[in-house]
This record gives structure tokens, C-alpha cells and sequence, in this order.
């Protein structure tokens, strides 16, 4: 090498270690306070009727945008100028009536649980200007009929609509109380199968279908709330495993004749409705019926007039039939569009009502995520996939006969897709791992035309010493290859040694590693990488987006199978040279603070230090539609429960270990680690916990995260 080289080389290394040297740290309150990593987002995309606008917030007022060109068409509305009683009116959210001529605002929203909220509603119109309380009260699930005439809502437990023409509310049940609730769910069907509002317009508007529990024999469950001088109790239904459920009504309110008729859904008490929705094609109403133990769905169609029903699908599953709503009822043909599992991975299906006849329109060993729409003028489902990998999303096509399959959007990361009304266009959201979010308008050419680019987010990780991930293989217990992602310190070097902490969440169907930006507490974690650790994920047997078997393994015996993998993954890493064999952590939250509190007792020879964030710590506490799901009943499979308990197993801890709660968690009771922490005290263990007064599942509020993830560094730092 000559003089010259030499010295350019030498330079080299001087510039950049100055550059290096400049960049600066990341700081618990960069992430929690200050919101430093701040990422720009196209808010209240909605688009239009015609398919040529959409709608979009920017600045307190509601915009009109054009899909051709992503540019300001008009102001719709400007909510700084809106008040009623001269009361300013703070909008959170809106939804348009069908002509576009009136909207309801959404204010002074109110969480319940965590799906449900109360909310002050207003119907503003276009019109005349004018802007009028839907009611006195904060209602919930407010909603326009469909040929926009009505307001259907529900307060304290009874449904009610409100008549636009005639200035006339409408009560629709009158019994609504603490156990009977009509038009809203009860707790655990909101938490488990994901819905809040549990009535459907019709199709024609002329009936409302909605749903009455009645929870009168659904065991209680209370905790303490701390903030007055004597702590208050707060109570509700909530069935644990193996425990009695709601009783079921399906009810149809006739709008024309003010008649109410009750559903047949059969003579068993003891099942579930996960869903209701309306086939347009005859205005009937569908009723999803699921039984106890989750492994047969049949669809019922209602005749709305006597609320007579008879089966058009039925599907049955050796372990469980999940429910979603990847569903399309098409308005042309008595037909519908829906994923199942039935040929062990998820694929799109048409069902033809009248014939009982399905065809599967997609196959091959990958997974149908969505469905994005159906466009019925031209026979095109739209959807996406993990074709191209499991641990990315892709926009195809294909024709409602199976043919002419296109993939739309071939750029490898992950793609999230918002259709106008008459699929001419889509907004994309475009991420990797280590690319920052692009939000591109598209037409149907695949002409982009960028609307954020978050350059500015850009620009300020430049500023900062962060790592790149790193996507990985790696073997799990039997052989398998699980998926992972990987952080090394900023400055790693190869002759160093580094403690390794491990994330993991592990629930069935659940994923955490994927190609897209961002994944939950990434700032945390570059925080960590900064200060020396290795951080490692890794999506082990149980995870989802790999087919129906790989997902449900873990059946009748959940915390198994999940924590032999990362147990098996933490030796993998102990013998790998730049990873302390004797400084490995794992950690994680619900579900994830299950498998650490299992991992760090089964895993004693390879774990030094776990931290459980509102564990689940035995199946009996937690409950009965998830649990029963993959566990059935405490009578029916004992052993599985038992033997996978952690509080079973405090005998073997040796390690580190931190337990934090909430004490008003409504989801995952403070039971479970007030069990768990009575288990290690009578085994005489030294143990580590918080108690997070009147915080719920996610323990935020405030300042709560900063001094909740300071709690959880502290304790790594010291003890990993």
C-alpha cells in the first residue's frame, strides 16, 4: 500500500469515528415524553361516494382531498368554528350519512374498555348549517342508517334511533340494566371476539338486528379503586374458564310496525353469536353460531319478517374455528366471499347460498390475511397475503372464478391498502424493517404519487447511534426454523462479549417478527442496543402466518411447546462467541409475561434475569372464550392446565425476577400475580415486583410508561 493510500485510509477512519463520535443517544424521555422519533401519517382517510375524493383531517378541520393528484379540493368543515350552548366542540372523529349531506361528530370521548367508549354525539348538516345534540347524554356505538334517515345509538344498556326528519328519538328496549344489555356487548365478547356494537342496520333500513345479554348468571369480578379516602370497588361480569356465559338473544326491531321478533339460533343455551351481518342481496339477516367449544361454525339466514332461520354453512375443525371478519355478502348473487383454514392455511372461498356449494379460489402453503373488497361490477377480490413470506404483506387480485391472479404491490416489505368506494384507488402504506414509512396514493395504473414520506423522521434518526435489524432463521426445540429479528449494540465489535435479552409475545396466532417499520418499543430497544445489549425476537411454535398446524400445535397445552422454543433459542445464542452464555434475559407483556415467568423457571440452566409485565399465571384465572379456545375447560383437560402453570413450577426459579401489574387490569387480574407472588413466598424465592395502582392492562396514564420502562431498564441494567 503507498504513503497516499495509507493516509487517505487512516482519514478515513478519523472522519468517520468524528461522525460517530456526533451522533447522539437515545433517552427514556426521547421516547416517552418528548416524542422525539415522531412519525408523520395521513390521518381520517375516507373516501368519498363517487370514488374520485376523499376526506382527511389536517388542522382541525375536515378537507377534501382528490384521488387524482392527492391535492386540497376544499374545506368540508372547520371544527375550531363549531360550538352549541356557546361551547366549543372538540371533534375526535366523524361519519358521513349515505347522500354526504350530514355527519355525526364524535367528542369528549370516554374509553370504557378496551374497545368501548362513551362519546358526546352531534349531527351537523350540510345543508342548513346547523349542528344538534344526537342526545343530553354521552352515548355509545351511534351509527346513520343506511339511507341515512336515522341514528341508531345505545344508552345504559338499551338501543334507541333517532328519526332526522321527524325530530324523534325511538326507544327500542326498555330493559336494559346492569345484566340485561341490549345493542352492546358484555365484557368478554368485546375482549375476545373484538366488537363493540352489537346491532346491524339492515339493508333496507326498515329493521334494526341487534343483540340482548342477559349476564344475570355470569360470575362477578371486582378490584379496589384507590383514589379516594376510602378505596371503592369496581365490579362486573366476567366468566373465567369453565364458568357460565351470557345468555344469547338475537332480536329484530321492525321499524315500520314497531314490532320486535325474536331469532331462532336453536335450543342450546350455551353457545356463541361471534357475529350478525346483513346479506344484502335479500336484506336477511346471518347469524354467526359458534359452540362451546369453538370447533363447529354454522351460519344462519334469519327471515327478518318472523325471524325464522334455516343453515347455509356449516364448518367444522379438529381444534378451533377462528372468527374474523374477512367476509364479503355480495349484493348481485346470493353468495359470499370468506377466508377458512379447512385445507391447513387460510384461503379465500366463494359460497354460493342457493347451490350450498363453496369453491376455493386461492390455495398453496401460505395465508390469506384480508380481504380488502370485492368489486362486483368486475368479478376482482382484492386481498392480502404472505405469498412472497410470511413475515410480509402483499396486495393481489383475482377474479371471483379463481383465475388471473396479480400481485399489485411486488416491492418485498410489508404493504398496508385502503380502497376508495369504487376500487380505482388505494392508499399504501410501504415499510421494511429498517425503511421508514412512505404513504403513496394509487391508481388503478399503479401510478404512485407520494403523500408522506416521513423525511423529517428521517432525518432525526440520522442524528441518533441506532443499529439496523436484522432478520434471521434460527432452530427451534424439534428442528424447526422460527423466524427472528436481531439488534447489536451500535458499536459492536466482534471481540466483545454482550448480554443478550430476548422479546417475545409467543400467543396462538400472534406475530412479532415481520419486515415492517417499527415494532413495539423499537425505540426502547435501539435504547438498550446503545448501552451494550443484544436484543433478539423470535416468533416460535404457536405463531401465526405459517399454517393451520405450525399455528396449532400448541393446543390443550398452551406455554409448552412456546417456551421449549425459547429456551432452545437462548442456548442457540449462549454458544455463539459475542453473546455472554451467563447474561441471558427474556421479557415480555400478557401473554408475553406468561412465557417469561415459564421460561425463567423452566429455563433456570440458561435464564439470569425475566421480567413479566401482567402475566396470565394459570389458565383458571383468565377467561373462558380465549382460554377454552385452545385449553377447553379446566374439567375437561386439568393436566394441561396444571402442568403448564408457572405457579407450579417456582420451585426451580434461581434468576432475577421482576412482576409488574395493574391494579384495575379488567383483562388479565392482579390475581394472577398475587397467586404467583403467594406461590414463590411459600417456596421461600426472592422475587422483584410493582404494583401499578388503578392502571389497567396497559399500564399508561400520564407519565406511567416513562417511569414504568425506567423501572424495567433500572432492573436490566443491574441484574442482566
Amino acid at each position: 500500500m503507498t504513503k497516499k493510500n495509507i493516509l487517505f485510509f487512516l482519514l478515513l477512519i478519523i472522519s468517520w469515528a468524528s461522525f460517530s463520535q456526533g451522533k447522539k443517544e437515545i433517552f427514556l424521555e426521547d421516547i416517552f415524553s418528548k416524542n422525539t422519533f415522531k412519525q408523520d401519517y395521513v390521518a381520517g382517510f375516507r373516501s368519498m361516494n363517487d370514488g374520485n375524493f376523499y376526506t382527511e383531517i389536517k388542522d382541525k378541520k375536515l378537507i377534501k382531498m382528490n384521488f387524482e393528484n392527492g391535492e386540497e379540493v376544499a374545506t368540508l368543515l372547520n371544527f375550531s368554528d363549531l360550538n352549541f350552548n356557546r361551547k366549543e366542540i372538540v371533534v375526535s372523529d366523524y361519519i358521513f350519512n349515505k347522500s354526504e349531506t350530514k355527519l355525526l361528530l364524535f367528542t369528549e370521548i370516554e374509553h370504557v374498555y378496551r374497545r368501548s367508549m362513551l362519546s358526546k354525539v352531534y349531527i351537523y348538516d350540510f345543508n342548513t348549517k346547523k349542528i344538534i345534540p344526537l342526545s343530553s347524554q354521552k352515548v355509545m356505538h351511534a351509527s346513520f342508517s343506511p339511507d341515512g334517515e336515522k341514528v341508531a345509538y345505545v344508552f345504559e344498556n338499551n338501543l334507541y334511533y333517532y328519526d332526522i326528519t321527524h325530530k324523534e328519538t325511538v326507544q327500542v328496549t326498555d330493559d336494559g340494566n346492569y345484566n340485561i344489555i341490549n345493542g352492546n356487548c358484555d365484557w368478554v365478547y368485546e375482549e375476545e371476539f373484538e366488537f363493540t356494537r352489537a346491532y346491524e342496520w339492515s339493508a333496507q333500513s326498515d329493521y334494526i338486528a341487534y343483540y340482548r345479554f342477559d349476564q344475570s348468571d355470569v360470575p362477578e369480578y371486582s378490584f379496589s379503586v384507590y383514589d379516594n379516602l376510602y378505596p371503592t370497588s369496581y365490579k362486573y361480569k366476567y366468566p373465567k374458564a369453565g364458568e357460565k356465559n351470557s345468555i344469547i338473544n338475537i332480536n329484530i326491531y321492525r321499524i315500520d310496525d314497531d314490532r320486535t321478533v325474536r331469532c331462532e339460533t336453536g335450543d342450546i343455551d350455551d353457545i356463541y353469536i361471534p357475529r350478525i351481518k346483513i346479506n344484502p342481496f335479500d336484506n336477511s339477516l346471518i347469524i354467526y353460531r359458534l359452540n362451546r367449544l369453538q370447533n363447529e361454525l354454522e351460519f344462519l339466514s334469519v327471515n327478518p319478517k318472523n325471524g325464522k332461520s334455516k343453515l347455509i354453512y356449516d364448518e367444522k375443525n379438529k381444534y378451533y374455528v377462528e372468527i374474523n371478519d374477512q367476509i364479503t355478502f355480495l349484493s348481485k348473487r346470493n353468495s359470499f366471499v370468506y377466508t377458512s383454514e379447512k385445507d391447513g392455511f387460510k384461503h379465500i372461498y366463494l359460497h354460493d347460498i342457493d347451490q350450498n356449494l363453496s369453491t376455493q379460489l386461492t390455495k398453496g402453503n401460505w395465508e390469506v390475511t384480508d380481504i380488502k373488497g370485492v368489486d362486483e361490477a368486475k368479478n376482482i377480490i382484492y386481498y392480502m397475503s404472505t405469498e412472497k413470506s410470511p413475515l410480509e404483506r402483499h396486495l393481489y387480485k383475482i377474479s371471483t372464478n379463481g383465475n388471473d391472479k396479480k400481485c399489485l404491490t411486488p416491492e418485498e416489505g410489508w404493504h398496508d391498502i385502503n380502497f376508495n368506494s369504487d376500487y380505482t384507488y388505494f392508499l399504501e402504506k410501504y415499510s421494511k424493517i429498517n425503511q421508514v414509512p412512505v404513504y403513496y396514493l394509487v391508481n388503478e395504473k399503479l401510478d404512485k404519487k407520494v403523500l408522506k414520506d416521513n423525511a423529517a423522521l428521517k432525518t432525526k434518526m440520522a442524528e441518533y447511534k441506532l443499529s439496523n435489524f436484522e432478520l434471521f432463521k434460527v432452530p427451534g426445540k424439534d428442528g424447526t426454523e422460527l423466524n427472528g429479528w436481531l439488534l447489536k449494540p451500535y458499536d459492536f465489535s466482534e471481540d466483545h462479549q454482550y448480554p443478550l435479552l430476548m422479546y417475545q409475545y409467543s400467543g396462538p396466532g400472534s406475530q412479532q417478527v415481520t419486515n415492517q417499520f417499527a415494532h413495539q418499543d423499537m425505540w426502547w430497544y435501539q435504547m438498550l442496543a446503545q448501552n451494550g445489549y443484544v436484543i433478539v425476537c423470535v416468533d416460535g411454535t404457536g405463531t401465526g402466518y405459517r399454517g393451520e398446524e405450525f399455528k396449532k400445535k400448541t393446543y390443550l397445552n398452551l406455554g409448552k411447546l412456546e417456551s421449549d422454543d425459547q429456551i432452545a433459542v437462548a442456548k442457540y445464542f449462549a454458544q455463539h462467541p459475542n453473546i455472554d452464555p451467563k447474561r441471558i434475559g427474556i421479557w415480555g407483556w400478557s401473554y408475553g409475561g406468561f412465557m417469561s415467568s415459564i421460561c425463567i423457571m423452566k429455563g433456570a440452566d440458561i435464564f439470569k434475569t425475566a421480567v413479566a409485565v401482567a402475566p396470565v399465571t394459570n389458565w383458571r384465572y383468565y377467561d373462558n372464550i380465549y382460554t377454552e379456545r385452545y385449553m377447553r375447560t379446566p374439567k375437561e383437560n386439568a393436566k394441561g392446565y396444571d402442568d403448564n402453570s408457572p405457579i407450579n413450577m417456582v420451585d426451580k426459579l434461581e434468576g432475577n425476577f421482576l412482576l409488574i401489574h395493574g391494579s384495575s387490569d379488567d383483562n388479565v387480574h392482579l390475581q394472577n400475580s398475587m397467586m404467583m407472588i403467594q406461590s414463590m413466598i411459600n417456596k421461600n424465592k426472592d422475587f422483584d415486583s410493582e404494583i401499578y395502582p388503578n392502571k389497567n392492562h396497559g399500564i399508561s396514564g400520564g407519565i406511567t410508561r416513562l417511569q414504568l420502562y425506567r423501572r424495567i431498564t433500572n432492573y436490566l441494567m443491574e441484574n442482566l
